[in-house]
C-alpha cells in the first residue's frame, strides 16, 4: 500500500545517513506532522558493533544488516527512501546535491553520515591495512585472513609470515579483532589443514598509548590485557606504527614485523560530507555544534553521531563516538524539530552514559557500568545479551543467537567463505614470492 501524500505546508525533514543516529532520528518523528526523506548510500542499516564477527567468519553480513526500506515500511510519514550519496550541501538555499546531479530541498536537515578510517596522513597505508566500517570492509578482511591460511598451506615455507596477523589500535574494535583471530587459529581451523598447524599463528596487537582500551578505567584495561595475553595475543603498548607496506609493519621502536595481514583499528575521522557545510571543523573533521546539536547560524540543520563534535550540557564533557551516544543524539535532534513545530523552546543535549562493554573472545570481556566494573564471563554474557537486544528484526536476533550457540559449543565458524577476485590472487602471489626466494637448482646428468 502506498503512503499518503503530505500537504504542501507539512515540513520536509531530510535525514542523511541511516546508521544508529539517523535511524533513531527518523523513528522518533513517527506520527509527527512532517514528511521524511531518508538518504543513504547503501540500502541497509548496519549493526557495526558486530561487524568484526563478519570479518572473522562468525556471522554472515545478513545477520547484522537490515534493509532500510523494511525498517520504515510501517512509518507513514517516511515518504521516500533514497539510495544515494550527498555530494554537497547548500545551507543558504536549503538544498542537497545528490550523486546523480539532482537537488533535494529540505526544511529541516539531520546529517548523520558517521565516520571513516583515519590513517593520520598516511593514506597509502590503506591498501595494506584495511579498516572495518562497512560490510565490504568485513568481507575483504575475512578473505585476507582465511586466504592467509590457504597461502600457508599451499606454501608452508611462507607460513611464519603468512600466519602473523598485526592489529593496529587497541580500542574496542582492535581488541575484539585480535581475540577473534586467535580463536579462529586455535579452535575453528586447528584441524582443517594437512601441512601447517594453524594454532601456531601469531597475533600482534599494537597500541601507541600505554594501555589497551585507553578510554576505559585502568583496572579494566589491565583486565583486558590479561585476558588477551591468556588467549595468546601479543600486546605491545606505548609503541606506534611508523610504516605499513605489503610485507608488514615497522614500529616506532625500530622493530620490523613481517606480516601479510595487517588490520587497521587505530583511528577514525568524520565523513567527508562535513566539509560541504563550509564551517570550521575540529582536528578529526567533525562539526562543532551548538548545545541543541544544530549548526551554529543554521538552526534548521542538525549534525548528530560521529559527525558531530558535541558536548553534554550537564557535564561539559565531549560526547564519545559510540553507538549509544549516536542514538541519543538522533532522538534529541528529532525532539527539537517537534518542539519547533509546537512553538516551544529547544533543549540542550545531555548525554547519558549507560556504560561500556568490550569483548575479547568467548567468555572474555570487560564491562564498565559506573560503580559496577567487572570482566570475564559475566561481562561477556552482558555484552552478548545487550548486543542481541539492539539488533533490528526477530530473524537477525534468532540467527545471531543460534550462530553464537553453535560456535560456543563446537568452536566452529560457519561463515568461512573466501570471496572476491583478490583472494585467489594473494594466494598465488605468495607462491610466486616463495618460488623467487628459493635458490635455483641445476639439474644434474641423468643416470
Amino acid at each position: 500500500m502506498s503512503k499518503p501524500a503530505a500537504g504542501p505546508l507539512v515540513p520536509h525533514v531530510v535525514v542523511v545517513g541511516a546508521g544508529f543516529a539517523g535511524l533513531q532520528a527518523a523513528r522518533a518523528l513517527a506520527g509527527e506532522a512532517v514528511r521524511i526523506t531518508v538518504v543513504d548510500r547503501r540500502n541497509h542499516h548496519l549493526f557495526q558493533p558486530l561487524l568484526y564477527q563478519v570479518a572473522t567468519a562468525a556471522l554472515d553480513p545478513s545477520d547484522i544488516a537490515f534493509p532500510i526500506r523494511a525498517v520504515f515500511r510501517g512509518q507513514r510519514n517516511v515518504q521516500q527512501v533514497l539510495m544515494a550519496a550527498v555530494e554537497d550541501v547548500d545551507l543558504e538555499h536549503r538544498s542537497l546535491k545528490l550523486d546523480d546531479g539532482s537537488d533535494l530541498a529540505f526544511d529541516k536537515l539531520i546529517l548523520a553520515t558517521g565516520a571513516t578510517h583515519s590513517y593520520f596522513g598516511h593514506d597509502d597505508w590503506r591498501e595494506h591495512a584495511p579498516g572495518l566500517k562497512t560490510v565490504e570492509d568485513a568481507l575483504d578482511i575475512r578473505s585476507r585472513v582465511l586466504g592467509a591460511f590457504e597461502a600457508a598451506e599451499r606454501h608452508p615455507e611462507t607460513a611464519a609470515e603468512q600466519l602473523t596477523f598485526v592489529v593496529v589500535g587497541a580500542g574496542p574494535t582492535g581488541v575484539e579483532l585480535a581475540g577473534a583471530l586467535v580463536e579462529i587459529a586455535r579452535f575453528a581451523l586447528s584441524k582443517d589443514y594437512d601441512r601447517i598447524d594453524p594454532s601456531h599463528a601469531r597475533v600482534l596487537l599494537v597500541e601507541h598509548a600505554d594501555r589497551v582500551l585507553p578510554p576505559y578505567p585502568e583496572e579494566l584495561s589491565a583486565s583486558a590485557r590479561r585476558q588477551l595475553e591468556s588467549l595468546g595475543v601479543e600486546v605491545r603498548t606505548s609503541n606506534a606504527v611508523a610504516a605499513v607496506d605489503g610485507g608488514g609493519v615497522a614500529l616506532a621502536d625500530g622493530t620490523r614485523v613481517p606480516s601479510r595481514t595487517v588490520l587497521w583499528a587505530a583511528g577514525v575521522q568524520a565523513s567527508p560530507l562535513a566539509k560541504a557545510l563550509g564551517v570550521e571543523l575540529d582536528r578529526s573533521g567533525r562539526v562543532p555544534v551548538a548545545a541543541d546539536l544544530s549548526v551554529p547560524g543554521h538552526a534548521d540543520v542538525f549534525v548528530v553521531g560521529d559527525l558531530a563534535a558535541a558536548k553534554s550540557a550537564d557535564t561539559g564533557r565531549s560526547v564519545p563516538g559510540v553507538a549509544p551516544a549516536a542514538m541519543q543524539g538522533g532522538r534529541h535532534a528529532a525532539r527539537q524539530i517537534v518542539r519547533d513545530l509546537q512553538g516551544r523552546p529547544r533543549e540542550p543535549f545531555r548525554y547519558r552514559d549507560k556504560g561500556s562493554l568490550a569483548t575479547i573472545g568467548w567468555a572474555r570481556a570487560v564491562a564498565d557500568f559506573g560503580r559496577f566494573r567487572f570482566g570475564g564471563f559475566p561481562a561477556w554474557a552482558a555484552w552478548m545479551l545487550i548486543h542481541v537486544a539492539f539488533l533490528i528484526g526477530v530473524r537477525n536476533r534468532l540467527f545471531v543467537l543460534l550462530s553464537w550457540a553453535w560456535s560456543y559449543l563446537t568452536f566452529r565458524r560457519g561463515a568461512r567463505l573466501i570471496t572476491g577476485p583478490s583472494a585467489a590472487g594473494r594466494v598465488a602471489a605468495a607462491g610466486r614470492e616463495a618460488a623467487a626466494a628459493r635458490p635455483a637448482v641445476t639439474a644434474g646428468p641423468r643416470a
